[in-house]
């Protein structure tokens, strides 16, 4: 047993102490994590620290129900009600390209149905974890297209539920068309009870688990997500289905903030596990087999974060930077991938789709940050009919909502269709702007003049607007930045 607990003790720590590292040069945790449990494991040659990880399963349990638990937890029930059609339209046609091509992609492996499913889901949901690391750590929270980024994620999150429960009977393998259906209606049986409870017997379960010590909430809570989530697997549906959920029903609770204060360390070390002993069971000769397909596994949803991301912008009337940004910061797999992974495995699938799934995310955690970062390179590229031509002198700005120089806006239209200061000088210009704050027209900064920079830098104006047909836009100077009230704020300016 000490050489056990040596072997676990030792993984953990150098897990976590790769994760410091990896943390300073912009890497997600998760990939580390898998890396460690990969080399020090025994499908590595050199030091094995755990030689059979199927010794972790428990561990490697509880770090995956308390992971959707706090998913539950946090879930803003309030922010998805209120969204609007266009946000339920841009994370529709997100879920419905990056699955519809992860579901090809599994077809074409021709490694069985079932596989193919879990494949799509894999390729198909995104990390919310690492999706909204990226908006920190790239200073993006006050981006027009944050909010848009925030709400397909949050979306996913419940397609992931739904999904979870159409998978656990296929991956049950019902022998009979008519087993399949029963257990399909089981499954989502047991979803709606949960939806039912979360709705109607939030206040039941608040006084269930309620204590004003925190030790007492924290051991009620972890018993009662640990018993719900065996008590989904033993009427045949997935134990993370019953962790989920149960975690939107404690969202509903007098007693939320505090319990996802005490389970998030709980969460973050036992995940770690999790992570740990999915790479502890990758066996590093499998994944040259799999590198083929996980490159092109890649690439599809390459393109397809981009087409999303395009489509995002056109139903928000964003311009080729938000829309790089959009598909760029969720392109990152992570949690739910290696999820999905580990039901398929503990299912006696393919056992390709582990190495496959590793080598995925893995890929993906590298490249996902690095083109997060640089997004500026493909809004050049994007193409203005993919969008909108209104877009052309500026696609590459980033589009703030935080600008504090909105309230100098006081004039915005003007019967003025020449830059006076070259009609003066019997000059030419390329195009106008207005100055919002006195009404000034000048020319902008690809003119021989640049009136308007000029103007603005002079008076000291800080937001000028293009002038040219069909365009509305506004530039802050001081900022820097493209500028636009909130998209909730002010639904009714968004640009076509």
């Amino acid at each position: 047993m000490h050489v056990e607990l040596v072997g676990l003790g030792a993984v953990v720590l150098i897990a976590g102490l790769l994760a410091r590292a990896g943390r300073r040069v912009g890497l997600p945790t998760v990939p580390c994590y898998m890396v460690v449990g990969i080399l020090l494991g025994p499908g590595t040659p050199g030091p094995v620290l755990i030689e059979h990880p199927e010794d972790l399963a428990v561990l490697a349990a509880l770090g995956l129900i308390l992971l959707l638990f706090h998913l539950g937890v946090e879930f803003p029930v309030e922010q998805v009600l209120g969204s609007g059609r266009k946000l339920f339209l841009a994370a529709g046609c997100y879920i419905g390209l990056n699955l519809s091509a992860g579901l090809a992609l599994g077809f074409a492996l021709g490694w069985g149905a079932s596989e193919a499913l879990v494949i799509a889901g894999a390729v198909g949901i995104s990390s919310s974890a690492i999706a909204t690391k990226l908006l920190i750590e790239l200073h993006r929270l006050t981006n027009a297209e944050t909010p848009v980024v925030l709400g397909i994620i949050v979306l996913e999150d419940i397609f992931l539920a739904f999904y979870l429960a159409l998978l656990s009977p296929i991956l049950s393998d019902s022998e009979t068309a008519l087993e399949l259906v029963r257990d399909l209606a089981i499954s989502f049986g047991f979803l709606l009870l949960l939806f039912a409870v979360a709705r109607y017997g939030a206040r039941f379960i608040g006084t269930l688990i309620g204590s004003r010590e925190d030790e007492l909430l924290a051991v009620l809570v972890v018993g009662l997500v640990v018993l719900v989530a065996g008590l989904s697997e033993e009427v045949g549906v997935s134990d993370a289905i019953g962790a989920l959920l149960i975690g939107l029903v404690v969202s509903q609770t007098r007693v939320r903030e505090r319990v996802e204060r005490l389970v998030l360390p709980l969460r973050d070390v036992f995940a770690a596990v999790f992570f740990v002993a999915f790479g502890l069971s990758i066996d590093v000769g499998d994944l040259g087999a799999v590198a083929v397909p996980v490159a092109v596994a890649v690439l599809i949803t390459l393109v397809a974060n981009i087409a999303s991301g395009i489509v995002a912008a056109r139903l928000f009337g964003f311009n080729q930077r938000a829309a790089a940004n959009v598909g760029l910061t969720i392109l990152g797999r992570g949690e739910f991938s290696l999820i999905l992974a580990t039901l398929a495995l503990a299912a006696g699938l393919d056992p390709r789709i582990g190495p496959f799934v590793a080598l995925y995310v893995l890929t993906l955690a590298i490249v996902s940050p690095l083109l997060a970062a640089n997004s500026q390179y493909l809004a050049r590229i994007l193409p203005d009919w993919l969008l909108h031509p209104v877009w052309r002198y500026v696609r590459e700005e980033t589009i703030s909502t935080s600008c504090t120089h909105l309230d100098q806006i006081k004039v915005t239209a003007t019967d003025i269709d020449v830059c006076p200061p070259c009609v003066e000088l019997g000059d030419t210009w390329v195009e106008l702007r207005l100055c919002v704050t006195c009404g000034e027209v000048g020319c902008c900064d690809d003119s021989p003049n640049r009136h308007a920079s000029t103007h603005a830098r002079a008076e000291r104006h800080p937001i000028t607007q293009s002038l040219e047909p069909g365009e509305d836009w506004r530039y802050c100077f001081v900022d820097e930045t493209l500028v636009r009230a909130p998209i909730v704020a002010a639904p009714h300016t968004e640009s076509s």
